[in-house]
């Protein structure tokens, strides 16, 4: 008894759509999304990514001075994550067929999070926490966007925010330890 072949695809349609563009790499001529937006939409939380590798830097260094460097550790083990997302994202955009854009004009018109001018431990920790809550919300809505149009760049953004999630929630201990609101337990 011959079983009958899947009516999900048909092979010979899906090797003739292979073989065309093949200049376009993994972007096949199904990807529903609207791949300009989509680059801006990567770039966008690239240059994100880079500036809070940068920010993050800033205070590693600066909270040096103050008598708190497990902070100082915090902030660096922040800045390695924010490299990983920033490199997870320009591989993406990359493989899409697009142009990662680091370059420092980019960044500074395309982040969506301020670099901050922080100079207290307390006003860092806020700046950081800031920009983590907003990043949160931003890729919530990217994940969205993708969904299951583009799983792949979908569970980039899911990595990242469970990072960006841990971020928040280090930083909001933190400011909880330096200025302690009455009904939060400080651990």
């Amino acid at each position: 008894m011959l079983q009958e072949k899947s009516t999900l695809y048909d092979v010979n349609e899906v090797r003739n759509h292979a073989r065309q563009s093949l200049d376009k790499g993994s972007v096949t001529q199904d990807y529903p999304l609207d791949l300009e937006r989509t680059y801006k939409l990567l770039n966008e939380a690239l240059s994100t990514e880079i500036l809070c590798i940068l920010r993050y830097r800033h205070h590693q260094i600066i909270a040096k001075g103050i008598d708190f460097p497990q902070v100082s550790a915090q902030f660096a083990e922040h800045a390695r994550d924010e490299e990983k997302h920033a490199l997870m994202i320009a591989t993406r955009i990359d493989q899409l067929g697009g142009n990662p854009d680091m370059s420092p004009a980019a960044i500074g018109q395309q982040a969506v999070t301020d670099y901050g001018d922080g100079r207290s431990l307390s006003e860092m920790i806020k700046q950081d926490l800031i920009a983590e809550r907003m990043v949160i919300e931003i890729y919530r809505r990217l994940i969205e966007y993708f969904g299951a149009a583009d799983s792949t760049s979908r569970r980039i953004f899911e990595k990242i925010l469970e990072d960006e999630e841990e971020h928040a929630t280090d930083l909001a201990d933190l400011l909880a330890t330096m200025e302690p609101h009455p009904g939060r337990a400080v651990s």
